[in-house]
C-alpha cells in the first residue's frame, strides 16, 4: 500500500524534480509535489513524496528526518489527511 509523507524546511527553490529524485534514493517514488502559494506562485517550503511501499517510505523518514537539505534541516514524517476547515 502506498504511503504518503510530509517533507517540511525545503529550500525555497526545490523542485518536484529535486524532490523525487532525492528520496528516489529510498525506494520507488510514485509521486512528489511542491506545495505552491496561490497568491505568489511561490513554494511554500513543504510538499508530499509518495511512496509504493511503506517500507521505503520507513526508510525515507530515517534516511531525511533531521537532515540538511540546501542548507535547510528537513521534518520528515508520516502525512496525516487534511483538516477541515472554514471558508473565508
Amino acid at each position: 500500500m502506498a504511503k504518503k509523507l510530509y517533507v517540511g524546511g525545503l529550500p525555497y527553490s526545490t523542485t518536484d524534480n529535486e524532490l523525487k529524485e532525492t528520496f528516489s534514493q529510498a525506494g520507488v517514488v510514485s509521486s512528489a509535489t511542491i506545495i505552491m502559494d496561490r497568491m505568489t506562485g511561490r513554494s511554500k517550503g513543504f510538499g508530499f513524496v509518495e511512496f509504493e511501499s511503506d517500507s521505503d517510505a520507513e526508510k525515507a523518514i530515517e534516511m531525511w528526518n533531521g537532515k540538511d537539505f540546501g542548507g535547510r534541516n528537513l521534518t520528515v514524517n508520516e502525512a496525516r489527511p487534511m483538516e477541515e476547515r472554514p471558508r473565508r
